[in-house]
């Protein structure tokens, strides 16, 4: 089991998810694994990933860069989940925080991030709290 963390600066919420699927799926081929399901709860994404929406618009570019991957030899299956079942994902975005600019990629995961991924399989539900920051 691995992880990893992206740390794209300032940049929009659909850049960052479609970069870190982009970068998560680079790791995945690179250490050899041919049968993906990503999960995201992040529709948008979604729909860029699997219509394959690489209009010209501003992301573009990381669309026809997620097209090339995902047509290479393997199986890569989407799949939208609620953000209640994905706290893992929701972990490591908040860690990248703690971390360089670019891509950290991990062999071996930390305690707290095995506790969010048995609470996601184990369906564990947790309330979030929305701060408002004004």
């Amino acid at each position: 089991m691995g992880a990893y963390v992206c740390n794209f600066g300032r940049c929009s919420i659909t850049a960052a998810e479609l970069r870190g699927t982009l970068e998560g799926l680079k790791i995945a081929w690179k250490v050899g694994y041919r049968k993906i399901i990503l999960h995201s709860d992040f529709t948008t994404a979604i729909n860029i990933i699997e219509h394959r929406n690489d209009d010209v618009h501003r992301h573009g570019t990381i669309a026809r860069n997620l097209s090339y991957i995902l047509d290479q030899q393997w199986e890569v299956r989407v799949s939208n989940v609620y953000i209640e079942a994905n706290y893992a994902a929701d972990y490591l975005a908040n860690k990248a925080h703690d971390f360089d600019f670019g891509t950290h990629h991990f062999n071996v995961c930390d305690r707290d991030l095995i506790k969010w991924i048995k609470h996601d399989v184990l369906g564990i539900f947790h309330e979030r709290s929305i701060i408002n920051m004004n």
